[in-house]
């Protein structure tokens, strides 16, 4: 029988106080809680008091599940704004440093800041995570272990972090320079069961080093609370059109690899210093100088590769309904990731005569305003 291929997507988003364009370090209580009354279970603290989730509901198809998500930005953007404040997607501020930043009181993320230390305090990044639902478990572990090969893909089409503390840092992706100080993070090995994965897992577990499975902050992962593959290797998009096209590419990709299994196919494994090379690839350029083909041995344009993973996902996509979601990768490529239009404002900024801080300050605004296209329409 085909699995449920349910979706749900969360994104966390940095709060900005609306007259300095900087983080808003210690936003009020109230605001938080006049969220969560709006969208029950549907909006919760992050792990710095600068940062806020939100999660949608189990969608059965992708134009709930953006309904959703519109819905959800809409609430906290207006929640905010009676506090002047805004949430930007994105995975990094333009200009913020994280040393002022203060952790949320709670006992989760206490244990967290005592025990990942330093790089814990440098968490001031934002990601975008994809549930898809797969109720059996060993499905989960074989399509996870063939889903591996795309994440590079959709990580460089969702990339919106190119700056850190005021600079450019020359990667498309600077989210996952400090996501990688973490341990468990990047991608994960390969599995022949869902039983093997068990058993590595409790070997973590036994001796004191997680608590479960939650604690794995891999590129993708079965999640510990839900029947689902979780994606999480992609920056937060800032405008919610692309958010809806990257969901809409994970679960297609994942069904074409179940339907090749169907037919005793399954893609060539690759490990992970090869994925890892296209990892790094789209973290560094994005879109703009292809990725490792490793069926042809060389590298090829971005777009050329979008090309053959629509045709790939093509019967997926009409199956889902989400054929212009899908090609909506197309205008992505066209227009730029939000990393690529952060840099371009920028630097346009800088020529027409702006300080490095006002052009700065141009992009928190651009990141203000995109956050919000299509939310309300």
């Amino acid at each position: 029988m085909e699995p449920a291929f349910t979706l749900g997507l969360e994104e966390e988003y940095l709060l900005v106080d609306r007259n300095s364009r900087d983080i808003a370090r210690n936003p009020p209580d109230e605001m938080l809680a006049a969220c969560q009354e709006q969208a029950p279970g549907q909006i919760h603290p992050e792990f710095l008091r600068c940062q806020i989730e939100v999660g949608t509901p189990v969608c059965s198809d992708l134009k709930e599940a953006r309904a959703e998500l519109a819905r959800l930005r809409a609430t906290v953007a207006g929640v905010a704004r009676a506090h002047n404040l805004a949430p930007i997607a994105a995975s990094t501020h333009p200009f913020a440093a994280w040393e002022p930043q203060k952790h949320t009181n709670r006992d989760r993320y206490n244990m967290l800041a005592r025990d990942l230390g330093a790089p814990a305090r440098r968490l001031m990044i934002c990601g975008m995570h994809v549930h898809v639902g797969i109720e059996d478990d060993d499905l989960r572990i074989d399509l996870m272990n063939q889903v591996r090969y795309f994440l590079p893909h959709l990580l460089a089409l969702s990339t919106s972090s190119p700056f850190w503390r005021g600079q450019d840092m020359q990667r498309k992706s600077y989210r996952l320079a400090v996501w990688n100080e973490l341990p468990r993070t990047g991608m994960p090995d390969s599995f022949q069961s869902f039983g093997e994965y068990q058993q590595q897992v409790n070997v973590l577990v036994n001796a004191g080093i997680i608590e479960d499975a939650s604690k794995l902050w891999w590129d993708i992962r079965p999640s510990q609370r839900f029947p689902t593959l979780e994606m999480r290797i992609t920056d937060v998009c800032t405008r919610l059109d692309d958010a809806v096209t990257v969901a809409a590419l994970f679960r297609c990709l994942l069904r074409m690899l179940w339907r090749l299994r169907l037919t005793n196919v399954t893609w060539r494994p690759y490990k992970n210093l090869l994925i890892g090379e296209n990892r790094w690839r789209a973290q560094r350029y994005g879109l703009d100088e292809g990725l490792v083909d490793f069926g042809r041995g060389t590298i090829v344009p971005y777009a050329d590769l979008m090309e053959e993973l629509i045709e790939l996902t093509r019967e997926d996509a009409e199956r889902f309904d989400c054929v212009a979601e899908v090609a909506n990768a197309r205008d992505i490529i066209r227009r730029g990731t939000s990393a690529h239009r952060q840099v371009a404002i920028y630097r346009e900024a800088l020529e027409q005569g702006a300080t490095g801080w006002e052009a700065l300050a141009q992009v928190v605004d651009w990141l203000v305003e995109e956050t919000m296209v299509g939310v309300d329409g």
